[in-house]
């Protein structure tokens, strides 16, 4: 394990914190490296052979990785471990479907209270940071069932978490529910709409997000595609879109629409450092290769902030066709990045509902997972794969100091000092200790002595 001298986790920047002993990715195997944050930066990286000189707060690492924190680019705040809690015990999944999971959450939502909504929103907060995830972008509903509960308890957590050090909760308005289909308490969306634009204009909602799927017809759907791409413009939020969750290939996907409207209204000229992020987009999966190719080359030509965002636990659960034998998907992240250079990651979406029964809120897990769900099982695929809950999730999310086109997991000088240094085995069990990007994916370590920098200093846990 790290030991630690003076380094109190108060969640205030320390005067310099020195990492000693550590392996880095994309460096030479075996070598070891000495890291000093100051000022919420990475000061200085030298050889474990020099020194840094005083410090007050040393980690010794003893030869374990230290690398980029971890990232949600797409969790439910809200939905969360409805499973788990008492308060929701009576419902109980049954066929395991879309529309079950829309019933029994739509229950759930009218039940929700202030309380039980922070109880667990906290819970997810508590063991991401646990994993080390330093960001996440959150998604809080808004409807005429729950109104604000969700944005309120989203806001107070998301406070907490930042009076207190532990991560940033970026939150995201989302439209769960249909904006011009009816829908129980709102007849043709005009609840949901005012709600929307009301979440939108609080300066502590930093995204804007809907599921057009949800919409009765496909008008209705390219119209909530195109109600949204104003609002994002309007009050310059980042834009989310749940989008082309289905294996039908009678149903022709909507991501063409969306890369039109974008570019009919301008969205990149007239918002300022925001990105767009594609969730889902399982119908992706049944385009063939030209036609990747011909999307790929949309979205260059048209210099969108374009990330695709793949949900496999989600996706892998949910999508199925009622064929013999059944049909399982999941958008192929590694093989956007490496083949048609597109910007994607992957993301835990659901953690203990009827959406997604199983799973943890460690990205982390994710990754390990991904190695046999995609068949990614190299070196670099596994440095890939890291990316994907980490550099890339945070570039996805448009998150300060990112960008979707520098990804790597080179630790640098002048970098943000958030970091994630796993844990160290004793004596004559230090061969177990993670020392490269790879064996932090194929090898999951259920969070063991994990310690994370956020802002520059040890990030206080929940």
């Amino acid at each position: 394990m790290a030991q630690i001298q003076n380094a109190e986790v108060d969640g205030v920047p320390r005067e310099g914190i020195e990492i000693r002993n550590v392996s880095l990715p994309q460096t030479q195997p075996g070598s070891l490296w000495h890291v000093r944050v100051h000022d919420q930066k990475i000061a200085d990286i030298v050889s474990a052979d020099s020194e840094l000189g005083d410090t007050q707060d040393r980690i010794d690492g003893d030869s374990a990785l230290l690398a980029p924190s971890l990232c949600h680019p797409h969790i439910h705040l809200d939905k969360a471990f409805l499973l788990s809690h008492p308060k929701y015990a009576h419902l109980t999944i049954e066929e395991g479907d879309f529309q079950e999971a829309m019933t029994l959450t739509g229950q759930a939502k009218a039940q929700f209270e202030h309380n039980d909504l922070l109880e667990r929103g906290q819970r997810v907060v508590d063991e991401s940071v646990a994993a080390g995830v330093t960001h996440m972008r959150a998604f809080v509903e808004l409807d005429a069932a729950v109104h604000t509960k969700c944005l309120d308890a989203g806001i107070a957590l998301s406070r907490k978490a930042t009076v207190e050090n532990m991560c940033h909760v970026q939150l995201c308005a989302f439209a769960q529910l249909p904006l011009f289909s009816p829908a129980q308490g709102d007849g043709e969306g005009s609840v949901i709409r005012d709600l929307m634009r009301q979440g939108a204009r609080n300066d502590e909602v930093e995204a804007v997000g809907s599921t057009p799927y949800v919409e009765a017809d496909r008008e209705k759907m390219k119209r909530n595609v195109e109600w949204m791409v104003d609002l994002s413009i309007e009050f310059n939020k980042h834009l989310d879109f749940h989008l082309d969750y289905n294996l039908d290939l009678s149903n022709e996907p909507l991501v063409w629409h969306v890369i039109e409207v974008l570019k009919e209204k301008r969205w990149k000229e007239k918002t300022r450092q925001r990105t767009i992020a594609l969730g889902h987009c399982t119908r992706l999966t049944l385009i063939n290769e030209d036609e990747w190719l011909k999307l790929a080359q949309a979205i260059n030509d048209a210099d969108l902030p374009i990330a695709f965002i793949g949900l496999p636990t989600s996706d892998l659960f949910m999508m199925r066709t009622g064929q013999s034998p059944e049909i399982r998907s999941t958008l192929p992240v590694p093989k956007l990045v490496k083949q048609y250079a597109l910007n994607a990651c992957i993301g835990v979406n659901n953690v203990g509902n009827a959406f997604t029964p199983q799973g943890s809120c460690d990205p982390l897990n994710l990754a390990s997972q991904a190695v046999g769900i995609y068949q990614a099982g190299t070196a670099e695929d596994a440095r890939l794969l890291y990316e994907c809950v980490s550099t890339r999730a945070k570039a996805a999310i448009g998150i300060a100091g990112t960008s979707l086109h520098k990804t790597s997991l080179a630790i640098r000088e002048g970098d943000r000092a958030d970091l994630l240094l796993f844990g160290a085995a004793d004596g004559s069990q230090s061969w177990r200790t993670r020392r490269t990007v790879s064996a932090a994916v194929y090898l999951y370590d259920h969070c063991r002595d994990r310690r994370c920098l956020y802002n520059g200093s040890l990030q206080a846990a929940g």
